[in-house]
């Protein structure tokens, strides 16, 4: 076979295709519309709107008649608007979080890579009682502890036990909850204790 037939396989690329001719650069009145359309559609926070318009920045460069723009202005605009509330977005999230069965620790994860500021983080930081109906939570999805289908049997095998325990620390729960849920053989006692306002405090 020649080199010209071997040259001209399905997986060649071809030159004569022609490119197609990308968005045009970002210009004041584009770039509002970007971030418009964006917090219209997302619920966010302003450190995740800052760099999603540096990252179409980055893909789509700035016209040179105009000064490059402040994202920092306009970010602080949208907040000052209230189309960006980063105290809600933390609280709607956090409760979320919660809900599904995390815990602390994952909820002021989930909230720091979100750009959440200290003082909001540790504002929406779960009490003792909402940390322990998150784990109770967790515990009945995954059937951990009295919750396993073959009951005090799944709870006394250890092995069974440190994978349970392990997933709930993962899941950012605390060691003490953790194993108190995974432990236990008491399924309405555990119930009780995780809606006590004050549990073992």
């Amino acid at each position: 076979m020649s080199d010209k037939r071997r040259n001209e396989g399905p997986f060649q690329p071809s030159h004569r295709r022609q490119d197609r001719d990308g968005p045009p650069p970002l210009n004041p009145a584009r770039i509002e519309e970007l971030a418009l359309a964006y917090v219209a559609r997302f619920a966010t926070t302003q450190a995740k709107l800052r760099l999603y318009l540096q990252r179409k920045l980055r893909e789509r460069g700035w016209s040179s008649e105009d000064a490059p723009p402040a994202l920092d202005e306009l970010v602080a605009r949208y907040a000052a608007l209230g189309y960006v509330d980063d105290a809600a977005w933390a609280h709607m999230k956090a409760g979320s979080l919660l809900r599904r069965g995390y815990g602390a620790r994952r909820v002021g994860e989930a909230l720091g890579q979100a750009g959440v500021s200290e003082d909001l983080r540790a504002m929406e930081r779960p009490g003792s009682g909402e940390q322990r109906r998150a784990a109770l939570v967790l515990a009945r999805r995954r059937r951990f502890g009295p919750f396993a289908p073959s009951g005090t049997e799944a709870a006394a095998d250890p092995r069974r036990r440190d994978r349970q325990l392990a997933a709930m620390l993962r899941a950012g729960h605390p060691l003490d909850i953790a194993r108190r849920i995974v432990e236990s053989d008491d399924m309405d006692l555990l119930e009780e204790w995780a809606e006590s306002d004050f549990g073992d405090d």
